[in-house]
């Protein structure tokens, strides 16, 4: 059943208004934690001693208020642990289950600085909250995050190895993985099939992910032949990930006979992702009648309040071409949900600009600015980079002032926008400039600018015979470490020394759904 808006609702169609005004022109170590049995500490319902549930018992659940509290601090530099400080100056005695559903609503809204703070501010209590090893599997992934792998792998020696059960083993497997760490992440899962920590599908998953994301697609297929070889049942998502890693090395008839399979397994059936995936995989092809198949499956899967259907549908269909079904699926998300996530909106923005309306998708940056929660500035990137892309450099600045006027923050990318409209016309100083800033805006530094910008502004400085804003750039360049990356460093013209592949790829981008969901496990 394909979707359609309800009859109760009114239409929601797209408008074309002249409302848009301006289109005219240091990690610290972490001490280790001591991990005890996580003692019972929040119950929902006892026994009592006629064998009935007793439900009176329940404690006031708090945590929602201490969750807005940290997520709306006007000063989040400040750091959630001053919330929860407050909370206990107040004599209001939050739980540790309480704190870790906060801990679970930040990682959910990707909050994860704010998350690891929870957990700072519950260690530095002492005996008040015992930790857990599954506690300690949340901090890898925290901390390897918003620290990076060095510190999460600090932290996970400082772990017992008593403690240190298949779950801490998975979460630091797959920050390895998130940060195509090939070499370590095969150490890891050599050492989780000798103790038997792989015995499910996981682990499988998250390594057939980075074989997938690297290009090394058989190593995906033996990995697949282990599991069965093993009994190791596939899940879901290990059918998904196979099937993805199938149609990106372009085998489709090969990714048909994994699906044959799939439908064959009487523990697994065919998802909204498995056939979004399937879709994807044939409009690379330009499969484009059996990608729209597909999407008439993903829509009959849609459950009634799963948001990110939609907004691959909408992807899609721009892909596709098909702009009454972008525009029918929109409205459809709309009259089913009340509140729209940026993400929606950034998935109907970009099919519209990929799709050449413009105007539409002005109409729709204009709505989203008046509902919207919080600012993402990826939403106005689509609207910067098709203006550049079309010669409208004077739009694409105003946009950008706009954007800073109204105390809304750019990021890296936006700065990189700007540098590639300065480089098109041969405006050194300011691109390099712009570069400048977009890499002043990533704290991790791991943010790198697009090889073919980067060697576009190479060239110009050339032709210009301006080689001294080429020194600075490369200059600051090795400074960061980005010429150890031999692939980003060829492909901008630069010598280097060893190191990993660059891994910015469409690949690895289709394959990062897969990989959240796994993520969601830990």
């Amino acid at each position: 059943m394909l979707l359609q808006p309800s009859l109760y609702q009114p239409k929601i169609s797209i408008s074309y208004s002249s409302s848009f005004p301006w289109r005219t022109s240091n990690f610290t170590p972490r001490r280790s934690l001591v991990h005890r049995t996580l003692p019972i500490t929040c119950s929902i319902s006892e026994v009592n001693s006629s064998g009935t549930v007793d439900f009176k018992r329940r404690p006031l659940i708090n945590w929602n208020g201490v969750y807005r509290s940290i997520s709306l601090m006007e000063n989040p530099d400040l750091g959630a642990g001053t919330v929860l400080a407050l909370c206990d100056k107040e004599g209001k005695k939050l739980t540790k289950w309480e704190l870790c559903r906060v801990v679970k609503e930040l990682r959910k809204y990707k909050r994860f600085k704010q998350a690891l703070e929870v957990y700072d501010w519950m260690v530095s209590k002492g005996e008040k909250f015992r930790l857990s090893a599954s506690d300690a599997a949340i901090q890898v992934d925290l901390i390897a995050k918003v620290h990076g792998v060095s510190a999460a792998e600090e932290y996970f020696q400082g772990v017992s190895d008593t403690l240190k059960d298949r779950r801490i083993y998975g979460a630091l497997l797959n920050a390895y993985v998130k940060h195509k760490e090939k070499e370590k992440a095969e150490t890891l899962f050599d050492k989780m099939r000798v103790k038997n920590y792989a015995g499910h599908a996981l682990p499988f998953n998250v390594m057939m992910t980075l074989y997938m994301n690297l290009k090394e697609y058989d190593k995906v297929d033996k990995l697949i032949f282990e599991m069965k070889e093993k009994n190791i049942q596939l899940d879901i998502y290990s059918y998904n990930i196979w099937l993805s890693s199938r149609g990106s090395e372009g085998a489709i008839e090969k990714m048909e006979q994994a699906f044959e399979q799939m439908k064959l397994d009487q523990y697994v059936t065919a998802n909204w992702t498995t056939y979004s995936t399937m879709a994807t995989m044939y409009l690379k092809m330009g499969l484009k009648e059996k990608a729209e198949d597909c999407l008439k499956k993903v829509e009959e899967r849609i459950t009634e309040r799963d948001r990110m259907p939609y907004q691959y549908l909408l992807s899609l269909y721009g892909n596709v071409g098909k702009k009454a079904e972008v525009i029918r699926v929109w409205n459809t998300y709309k009259s089913n949900f009340p509140n729209i996530p940026n993400l929606g909106y950034h998935a109907v923005i970009s099919s519209l600009v990929r799709l050449g309306d413009i105007e539409a998708a002005e109409d729709m940056y204009d709505e989203w600015m008046q509902i919207k929660t919080s600012y993402d500035p990826r939403i106005a990137n689509l609207l910067m980079a098709s203006y550049v892309k079309d010669g409208n450099f004077d739009r694409a600045e105003s946009l950008f002032h706009d954007i800073t006027e109204a105390r809304a923050k750019p990021n890296s990318s936006s700065w990189e926008i700007l540098a590639e409209g300065h480089v098109r016309e041969k405006r050194v100083a300011e691109a390099l400039t712009c570069l400048k800033e977009a890499l002043d805006f990533d704290p991790s530094k791991r943010w790198k600018p697009k090889p073919a910008i980067v060697s576009s502004f190479f060239k110009v400085c050339e032709e210009e015979g301006d080689l001294a804003s080429k020194e600075v750039l490369e200059s600051l360049f090795r400074q960061l470490g980005f010429l150890v990356d031999k692939n980003y460093a060829s492909l901008i013209g630069l010598s280097s020394s060893d190191g990993n592949g660059y891994e910015g790829d469409e690949d690895a981008e289709d394959s990062e759904v897969l990989l959240n969901q796994l993520q969601s496990s830990v």
